[in-house]
């Protein structure tokens, strides 16, 4: 594997490091006297509607590809930039993404047929993963990963439920997890790739939401750096880059030769051919600010540890990852994730999240029921104080006050005040119910739309996700539950509930398939 560049605090990076050449080249591009007669069509112009709303900078830097200069020819400023990237993470070969790390697992779910006819695949993967299976046609053997009841969350899958998923699939061909989860809980990689290697079968990581790992020592390490083979990046997510850019990464190793120019013909197939220049020169920078920027990690790792301390000394709300050492698949926590259980202190998530917004102008990550997530950038600095106080002048209508609440020590699993409400049980997961058919055979198959209570005891066609995070909650040619529509419906209803795949906001239809 090759050396990461990215310097421990106190060190200075490489030199070559420190270029952003894709960016640069742009920059440079952008500010010749350009006659422009080709797309896009608002031609840089400053009288544009575009110029009028975000100013002329952007529209002047929004070049198509396939430029001299810029992307085309031997050895360009893209290709510069993609090698500089795989250097910073470690790879082998690193590909820029301007539709998402759900593009990554769309292309990492599209290979996987040239190594095995089933895919050992942890049951909380992101639905891109799921849309991937619809893709490749595979089968699927699901590992169930460990739920936190009270918060209804589910966290990551242990190593020996690895191996005995496939010890039971000798046609397995990878394995794929998800490492960190939504909250911030890091599994064990290293423990899976060796079980993964030792069956002969790739490690798959969907680290979407850890590209920043690896780049400070507060930090934990990266997939890659642990025995991953091919890992997807949400690099727009906490490394900053701009929103639906991603990063792949192929990981040197054993399953490199057959990957490489499965993923890459992956690739062409779904990366547009119009890919954003904007975007693209957003990773370029991003992974200059994440090797160069040290200093600035820690303080984002400090303004996120100064909310959590606070939190806990004011009493009234659970910090989640307090109890995450209660789950053997959990090994490290991410310290830029600030995760709370606000059942605890007398209010859902989603209401908390809805009043924030409303009342204090304060954005966070995403609600449950029971807990909301807010997120700090890595080389971000928040101001701590104001989302302290924010937080803390919250109602509680699910019981006890403002005042009054004394310091505890939580578990993080909503025990404290305020979680056993009066008249409302608290929405938990849904368990799947049992598939019937591959989630291609379920999309592909003939189709109708009921009611929702009548689906019930039916095989869906579709994918069905609360989101964010996006976890599916029924996988097409699973069975619906009642508890899924349950949960699903309850989810739609709540403040800033969404649920993706859903055939009308309230989900009161589904598509199933026809008998």
């Amino acid at each position: 594997m090759k050396t990461r560049t990215a310097p421990p605090t106190g060190r200075r990076p490489s030199p070559d490091q420190l270029r952003a050449p894709y960016a640069d080249a742009l920059l440079a591009h952008a500010g010749r006297d350009w006659l422009r007669l080709n797309v896009p069509g608002h031609a840089a112009a400053s009288g544009s509607g575009l110029a009028a709303a975000f100013g002329t900078r952007v529209p002047a830097l929004d070049f198509p590809p396939l430029l001299d200069g810029l992307d085309l020819g031997a050895h360009t400023p893209l290709d510069e930039a993609r090698e500089l990237a795989a250097r910073a993470w470690g790879a082998r070969r690193t590909w820029f993404l301007t539709n998402g790390a759900s593009q990554g697992n769309q292309i990492a779910s599209m290979v996987t047929p040239a190594l095995g006819r089933t895919l050992v695949v942890q049951r909380s993967v992101h639905s891109s993963v799921v849309d991937g299976l619809v893709l490749s046609g595979l089968r699927a053997v699901f590992v169930h990963p460990s739920v936190d009841p009270g918060q209804g969350i589910a966290h990551g899958v242990t190593a020996e439920e690895v191996r005995g998923a496939l010890e039971r699939t000798p046609d397995a061909a990878a394995v794929y997890v998800v490492s960190p989860s939504y909250f911030g809980a890091v599994a064990d990689v290293r423990a899976l790739a060796d079980a993964a290697h030792a069956a002969g079968v790739p490690l798959i990581v969907d680290e979407a939401w850890g590209s920043h790992f690896g780049f400070h020592p507060a930090l934990p390490e990266g997939a890659l750096a642990l025995g991953a083979d091919l890992v997807t990046s949400s690099t727009h997510k906490l490394g900053g880059s701009l929103t639906q850019s991603a990063m792949l990464h192929l990981a040197e190793g054993p399953f490199a030769d057959r990957l490489e120019p499965l993923v890459d013909r992956a690739f062409r197939l779904v990366q547009s051919t119009s890919a954003s220049a904007l975007l693209t020169a957003s990773l370029d920078l991003t992974r200059r600010a994440l090797v160069t920027g040290a200093d600035r990690i820690a303080g984002s790792v400090e303004a996120a540890d100064r909310i959590r301390a606070a939190v806990r000394a004011q009493g009234r709300f659970g910090v989640v990852s307090d109890g995450f050492h209660r789950f053997p698949d959990i090994t490290a926590t991410d310290p830029l994730r600030i995760a709370l259980d606000t059942r605890a202190g007398g209010i859902t998530g989603h209401e908390a999240r809805r009043l924030l917004f409303r009342d204090h102008r304060v954005m966070v990550e995403v609600a449950t029921d029971a807990a909301i997530v807010a997120v700090v950038g890595a080389g971000s600095l928040p101001d701590a104080d104001r989302f302290v106080e924010a937080l803390h002048r919250l109602p509680a209508p699910l019981g006890g006050s403002d005042a009054g609440w004394g310091p505890r020590s939580g578990s993080g699993s909503g025990s404290g005040p305020g979680s056993g409400v009066a008249g409302r049980a608290p929405l938990r997961l849904p368990r799947p119910g049992p598939a019937r058919l591959t989630a291609r055979e379920a999309f592909l198959s003939p189709a109708r739309v009921v009611p929702a209570e009548e689906a019930v005891g039916m095989v869906s066609a579709d994918t069905l996700a609360a989101y964010p995070p996006g976890i599916p909650n029924v996988l097409p040619g699973e069975v619906i539950t009642s508890e899924a529509v349950e949960f699903l419906r309850r989810t739609a209803a709540a403040p800033g509930g969404h649920v993706r795949g859903a055939l009308d906001p309230d989900v009161s239809r589904l598509r199933v398939v026809a008998p």
